[in-house]
């Protein structure tokens, strides 16, 4: 089956945003067996092959953006997986905190405290690991 210009593209964006390591963690752990793998294709196509290289904002403001919207809804895992993103877009750890803590007022500080539990691991992962 031959790949789209979309999938090649969000292929490359996703490679960017992610990189090597977290990318190669991902394939061996979330996306190793046939239904996953479906998901993959599906989203390196429609999310980061379509969404993401839409013109209009930069890869910086995406990435921060999706922190936000895991975090009113509570969706964890993602957050953790855009943390990270962000943090390899140039957020530093204190922009994406306060970033987090600005979104009290508005989503509650019960969804807030759950991300920046989430953040505090993510960033002492990403400097144990040389990420920053």
């Amino acid at each position: 089956m031959s790949r789209s210009e979309a999938y090649e593209k969000g292929m490359e964006i996703r490679q960017q945003l992610m990189g090597d390591a977290m990318a190669n963690q991902m394939a061996k752990t979330v996306y190793d067996d046939p239904i996953m793998e479906k998901f993959g294709e599906y989203t390196r196509e429609a999310v980061f092959g379509l969404l993401w290289s839409r013109p209009g904002l930069d890869m910086k403001t995406r990435a921060l953006i999706c922190c936000i919207t895991d975090t009113a809804p509570g969706r964890w895992p993602e957050l953790e997986i855009h943390l990270q993103m962000a943090r390899r877009q140039g957020w530093t750890e204190d922009e994406l905190a306060e970033a987090l803590l600005h979104t009290g007022g508005y989503i509650g500080v019960p969804a807030v405290r759950e991300a920046m539990l989430i953040a505090k691991e993510v960033f002492a992962k990403m400097r144990e690991e040389g990420g920053d």
